[in-house]
């Protein structure tokens, strides 16, 4: 049976855009909970490409795993720009990546300090610097976890190829 995650996400395209440039990937996930690794993990001879990845769904673990600031999770808070930029570096420095990928944001149902649901942030890390990009999804959890995965993929694809 196919990995029904690769069915909704291009992630082969990252895989194959990766491996064509002799580059490696690694993540720092929130609101996705690892399904950006997963996803890319779907797609066969993802082990030449995909380094690692972790899980900071806890504010605290955003700090003690991926390196984000005390001062910025305080000022800014765990669903920020800032933030997203910063577990993206983490990623990449932590698993020793050419390029990391920050996700953070609001599933729902609820609110989360003070951030609407469908709010995401994703940072991209790379030898030329990092990206963020905001994002306004709509749809339950699910959809909106998926779509942070399918545009975090497309970002990523883009970036690799100077775009």
């Amino acid at each position: 049976m196919p990995d029904p995650l690769t069915a909704l996400v291009p992630a082969g395209e990252l895989v194959a855009a990766l491996k064509a440039a002799g580059q490696t990937v690694a993540t720092a996930e929130s609101l996705t909970a690892g399904l950006l690794a997963a996803t890319i993990a779907g797609i066969p001879g993802a082990s030449a490409v995909l380094r690692g990845g972790l899980i900071v769904y806890a504010t605290d673990l955003k700090h003690d795993l991926a390196g984000v600031s005390a001062a910025t999770l305080a000022t800014d808070g765990p669903v920020a720009a800032s933030t997203a930029e910063q577990l993206a570096v983490g990623a990449r420095t932590t698993c020793g990546a050419d390029w990391g990928i920050g996700v953070t944001g609001v599933a729902g149902p609820d609110p989360q300090d003070g951030r609407e649901v469908g709010t995401v942030f994703l940072g991209i890390a790379g030898a030329e610097g990092t990206e963020v990009i905001r994002l306004k999804l709509s749809g339950d959890r699910w959809t909106i976890r998926v779509g942070s995965v399918r545009v975090a993929v497309a970002e990523l694809v883009r970036s690799i190829r100077g775009g």
